[in-house]
């Protein structure tokens, strides 16, 4: 590899013109002019990966430092190859300068493609505007070969003003030859283009560390301390924080417990206070799983969780947050810019947000409304960043169709989108939820879906909710009917893919709720279709079946034969199984226990129905991360009898035409009387899903279709639509 410590000057070329989409807190168009000289947002310095063209720097922007998008439609915004030895810039820190006229961004130089995990540099750049940067490489072996030849590590730099000495000090792990990483320091000098003089060791693990390795500090003053967020690769790795009362020595471990709240490895934490706030934002790179963490506290010791909170429209590795000035921000934004990337949103209570479409490709713009919304006269609301203006305004006639909308960036042009909007009935709860199963309800006269609460990151929701219908398309959140947490005594986690059946029971309808938790199945009771229900206080599935190795307990149905009046249940991930329920519905009998020999299309979602003297036996093929998510059948002559598959057995799968992906688990209702049904699934959330990678498979919605048989019983492919379907005409 070459080394050198030359210094690097280069501009930066212009480029394109952006607006941003974004979703939520965004600030409005008309009242931006008071937050110009104010802190009114953040910028996010970034890397994306370990790939060729992943390690350089990026940038995204906020307004309130949950929610980010990324400008320059994700590209770097400074060439790798320019401003570092080794073609690979990696885990930027940016930091205003005290005198509030410049800026400064330290960098590992690092191509790990070429290099692996050694490297010798670091990079020092400055900015008086955020967009045009000067720099240098600062290489630590060539530069202090006396005591410094055999470093093979030289990783992310940060800087902070020393207030006593009026330097900035660049702090930064390195590690030589097989010794353990350690913090060093040393001051920049006035040009900030190198290093005063050679780096001393700023932070001494604890005697007992059996490592002594340490990487990625971030220091923070805090009233009057100084705490040093850091990754320490002793006991339990993870974000570890040390405290002390001068900024260049002294530093002891608070504790020996993690700072972070994740189990798996992180690290690259970077820390930032919110504007106009008390509340400290500690956020940190999941490295092994693809995704950030955001934590919040206000005394930098004890955080909480906010992921739900967090939205970026990019997947990060190691960066930081700096507060950003009204004006600042708009000269990111007017710098850094696509016009076929909005940044805006549109924010009427009558949308539903999460399926608005913004298609910049095309300049298009959909609008999915609400039930009762008047398309004759509907505002869409838009807000924009700084810097971003739109017209028309107030309300327009959507009813003859797209509606030109023309979004301006200040001193720049225009853009026309066309934007249409129609009354969309899927899906028909609003949020993410998934794994549906839906009851009529004698005693009440209504229709009920009981869904997996979704958007918890790897499924780790631990509550069940029902939501309630008269006609199939206008739905009530009855509230939360199961807590794990609360109500159940063997199990907190993983709440998914409950069922519920009526059983009239001595006169006295009650409602049996079977439930997964932790991986397996339990059973609630109640005497109202919404609870209050009561866990029975022991898992009823446990175990596997004999001579089922592989799969979990998971994902039961439970169906009752209207020619006996028995009742069943079935579940399974990996294989299928099923037996009798007992008489108190809680219990089943062990003796009709049984698996089906299905084929290599079933995954999971078991769904029973009876129509016409044949049972027919739904479930789910693939993972529900996979766009290719769908919905089988085959039938059989009794509840636990033997399977019969068609060859054309399809009930649903995705529809590319639409861009509607992961169709599957899946329930049905039939309309009481009547040989109408329909079909109950979830869908990967519309249209962002299938672009979320693996979290699209715990950000799923709930969509209902009609379901129809030929003449001959089969199964007609259900086709997913937006639409949905008509409300149901009550009698």
């Amino acid at each position: 590899m070459k080394k050198t410590n030359e210094i690097k000057a280069f501009r930066l070329s212009r480029l394109r013109w952006v607006m941003i989409l974004s979703f939520l807190f965004l600030i409005s168009c008309e009242n931006i002019k008071s937050t110009n000289e104010q802190f009114a947002g953040y910028m996010f310095v970034y890397f994306t990966g370990n790939e060729p063209g992943e390690e350089a720097i990026r940038v995204a922007v906020s307004t309130d430092g949950y929610n980010y998008r990324a400008l320059n439609d994700n590209e770097p915004i400074l060439n790798s190859k320019n401003i570092s030895s080794s073609g690979g810039v990696r885990d930027p820190h940016i930091l205003r300068g005290a005198d509030g006229k410049a800026f400064y961004m330290v960098a590992t130089d690092l191509y790990v493609p070429g290099q692996g995990w050694n490297n010798y540099a670091m990079i020092l750049l400055k900015s008086t505007n955020l967009i045009d940067w000067s720099g240098s490489v600062v290489n630590i072996p060539e530069t202090f070969p006396g005591e410094f030849s055999d470093v093979n590590r030289v990783w992310a730099p940060q800087t902070i003003y020393d207030e006593k000495s009026e330097k900035f000090m660049i702090y930064f792990s390195m590690k030589k030859d097989d010794g353990p990483d350690i913090i060093y320091y040393a001051f920049a000098n006035k040009d900030f283009t190198g290093l005063e003089g050679a780096p001393k060791q700023l932070y001494f693990p604890p005697a007992e560390s059996n490592t002594k390795a340490c990487i990625d500090g971030d220091i923070i003053p805090f009233h009057g301390k100084y705490y040093l967020f850091h990754k320490a690769e002793d006991g339990d790795p993870g974000i570890k924080l040390a405290v002390s009362d001068n900024l260049t020595e002294g530093y002891r471990l608070v504790s020996d417990k993690r700072v972070d709240l994740e189990t798996r490895p992180v690290e690259g934490s970077g820390i930032f206070k919110l504007n106009s706030s008390d509340e400290w934002i500690l956020m940190y790179d999941v490295y092994t799983s693809g995704r950030y963490q955001f934590t919040k506290s206000s005394d930098l010791q004890n955080f909480s969780v906010v992921d739900e909170e967090v939205s970026m429209n990019f997947h990060p590795r190691h960066g930081t947050v700096m507060p950003v000035t009204g004006n600042e921000l708009k000269r990111l934004i007017s710098y850094w810019g696509r016009f076929d990337d909005l940044l805006a949103e549109a924010t009427s209570s009558g949308l539903k947000h999460l399926n608005v479409v913004f298609d910049g490709e095309n300049k298009i713009i959909h609008l999915p409304v609400k039930r009762s919304v008047d398309l004759s006269g509907f505002d869409p609301q838009f807000r924009c960043f700084p810097g971003i203006s739109v017209a028309p305004e107030g309300r327009q006639d959507f009813t003859k169709g797209p509606v030109a909308y023309t979004f301006t960036i200040e001193g720049q042009g225009d853009v026309v989108y066309q934007v249409s909007a129609s009354e969309d009935h899927n899906p028909v709860l609003e949020g993410y939820y998934a794994d549906p199963d839906i009851l009529y309800s004698e005693k009440t006269g209504k229709y009920y879906i009981y869904p997996t609460t979704d958007g918890f990151n790897n499924w780790s929701g631990y509550y069940f909710k029902t939501f309630s219908s008269d006609n199939l398309v206008d739905w009530t959140d009855k509230g939360t009917i199961l807590d794990l947490k609360k109500d159940v005594n063997w199990a907190n986690r993983n709440a998914w893919a409950p069922c519920i059946i009526e059983k009239k029971i001595d006169g006295e309808y009650k409602y049996f709720y079977y439930f997964t938790a932790a991986q397996k199945i339990g059973v609630a009771v109640a005497d109202s279709p919404t609870g209050p229900f009561k866990d029975s206080g022991n898992a009823l599935i446990d175990y596997k079946p004999e001579g089922v190795t592989g799969g979990q307990e998971i994902d039961p149905d439970v169906f009752t034969d209207p020619e006996t009046g028995k009742s069943y249940l079935y579940w399974g991930n990996g294989y299928m199984a099923g037996a009798e329920l007992n008489n108190d519905m809680i219990s089943i009998n062990k003796a009709t226990l049984k698996t089906f020999n299905i084929d290599n299309t079933y995954r999971e979602g078991t769904y029973v129905i009876y129509r016409n003297g044949t049972y027919y036996f739904m479930w789910s093929e693939d993972d529900t991360r996979s766009p290719n998510y769908k919905v089988r059948y085959g039938t059989s002559d009794s509840p636990l009898g033997k399977l019969t598959i068609p060859q054309d057995n399809i009930v649903i799968q995705r529809d590319s035409l639409t861009d509607i992906f992961a169709t599957g688990h899946n329930s049905a209702i039939q309309i009481p009387g009547k040989d109408e049904w329909f079909l109950v699934y979830h869908r990967f959330t519309y249209p962002k899903g299938v672009e979320m990678g693996r979290s699209g498979g715990f950000h799923r919605e709930v969509c209902i279709d009609k379901l129809e048989f030929d003449a001959d019983g089969k199964i007609k492919e259900v086709k997913p639509t937006l639409n949905g379907i008509e409300p149901l005409k009550l009698d």
